[in-house]
């Protein structure tokens, strides 16, 4: 497994989530999870404009193995979706720290779920 990158924050369900200066949260799935489902070659984002609440399914991914829901790591709205993994899904097994899913717009600014790289790395037994 890659390092992971400390900057960022991990949800139980292998998402990871990055602040942005606008306020708004990029998400993606860890290397972890992409090392799990293989190469992958179809990627479901959610609608702009969407609103989910936490730990909502708001993407799938799909490998040539299996499909995984990705849960939503915070309450939010999409404010952007990532189109270039929708045409090119292998992006994100070619590096999952730089191939973010969607963008939201956090309800508020409670990241009490999120764990840090360390915690994260514990839970998945790496």
């Amino acid at each position: 497994m890659s390092k992971l990158p400390a900057n960022l924050r991990y949800s139980a369900a292998h998402a990871w989530v990055r602040e942005e200066t606008d306020g708004s949260v990029s998400v993606g799935i860890t290397d972890h999870a992409q090392e799990a489902l293989g190469d992958l070659v179809f990627v479901e984002l959610p609608a702009v404009g969407a609103h989910f609440a936490a730990d909502a399914q708001i993407a799938i991914v799909e490998s040539v193995k299996s499909a995984s829901d990705v849960y939503a790591p915070l309450a939010g709205t999409v404010s952007e979706i990532n189109n270039e993994v929708l045409d090119n899904p292998e992006r994100i097994n070619e590096n999952a720290y730089d191939a973010w899913l969607f963008k939201l717009r956090p309800d508020d600014s409670a990241r009490d779920g999120l764990l840090d790289a360390a915690a994260y790395l514990k839970s998945t037994g790496d």
